[in-house]
């Protein structure tokens, strides 16, 4: 039964590049429940039901990019509180063809990374949150918002090439997998006091060279040293009193975990840097994605998707407004 919601899951994702805009409403009733739920990035956020799926997500994707393909490079399923989730991160690409969320098209092939959780109940979705790295397709298209300090990618699959998970694993290495993220999340990250990083003992969960592969904005990075100084440092010195996502859908198997809550934290801004921007003391949420690879008895590999617009606009900072109104002000002429 397992093997055949991750199928529905992966069926769905390959099915999207032999539909078009004015049918994909078609597909959507084949793989969704009517009454579905998506949760999805500022600005699409919440729909309900297949025809506002349709409208709101797929219908302006498949217009802006009419080759549009998605390709899953992570797929596991796991249940939480009596409930199936089916996990999958990849890639979208496609043409830019025409103008989406207010982003000029460019003409050039794109790629729309993406994270995904899908609840899956008598064969078909009855919810998906998703998160499209929004930003990302705005550098593509050579608009810059923030300074990103590590690399901006395209976050590659797993280096051991072995995500797409439809094959049964050992219940034994599930379990091992989802207890280290249990215990890097809520004993390490848990453990921060406010002021000394070495407190967490990152060295204690991650592989030396692991890979951290973020979004747009932050970017990615290898090894804690890097993982510290280009992302951590400076999101707990904005964020002192971040939460650790107790409330958060968690699953795994195998040597892959996928971890989410809508939202996925509360903090208080209190720190200045985060992005180039200013502390607002204002209490932010986050929405966001994680998926981790373990190695062995270490975490080998983590993608992060992080609704950074969503974040930015908490800040005061209205990415599309300023797209839409002053495109110059963000224009940049460097290479995407």
């Amino acid at each position: 039964m397992a093997a055949e919601r991750k199928q529905v899951v992966h069926e769905f994702s390959q099915s999207i590049h032999d539909v078009t805009a004015g049918s994909v409403d078609d597909l959507l009733g084949e793989f969704y429940h009517d009454d579905a739920g998506w949760y999805g990035p500022e600005p699409l956020n919440e729909l309900n039901g297949v025809e506002s799926i349709a409208q709101g997500c797929w219908e302006p994707l498949l217009t802006a990019f009419p080759d549009l393909e998605k390709n899953d490079y992570i797929l596991l399923e796991g249940e939480f509180e009596g409930e199936q989730w089916v996990s999958a991160a990849g890639t979208l690409i496609g043409t830019f063809d025409e103008d989406w969320l207010d982003i000029p098209a460019t003409g050039r092939t794109t790629w729309i990374q993406y994270g995904a959780l899908y609840r899956v109940v008598d064969g078909k979705i009855a919810e998906t949150r998703m998160l499209f790295d929004v930003l990302d397709v705005m550098r593509q298209a050579g608009y810059r918002f923030i300074p990103a300090l590590a690399p901006e990618v395209v976050r590659p699959g797993p280096a051991t090439q072995d995500g797409l998970l439809f094959d049964e694993q050992e219940e034994s290495d599930s379990e091992q997998t989802l207890q280290m993220v249990e215990d890097m999340i809520f004993e390490g990250l848990g453990s921060y006091d406010g002021e000394n990083l070495d407190v967490m003992d990152m060295d204690a969960y991650w592989h030396t060279d692991f890979m951290w592969y973020g979004p747009a904005g932050i970017g990615t990075t290898r090894g804690v040293d890097g993982f510290q100084e280009f992302h951590q440092g400076p999101w707990l010195e904005a964020f002192p009193d971040r939460g650790t996502g107790g409330n958060a859908i968690r699953v795994a198997e195998g040597d892959y975990c996928a971890w989410t809550a809508w939202p996925s934290g509360e903090a208080t801004h209190r720190g200045d840097g985060l992005f180039g921007l200013p502390s607002t003391g204002e209490t932010v949420t986050f929405r966001v994605i994680d998926f981790w690879r373990r190695e062995g008895d270490l975490l080998a590999e983590n993608w992060v998707f992080i609704d950074t617009i969503d974040l930015l606009e908490q800040f005061g900072v209205d990415v599309f407004e300023r797209l839409r109104n002053n495109p110059e002000s963000v224009r940049w002429t460097g290479t995407p």
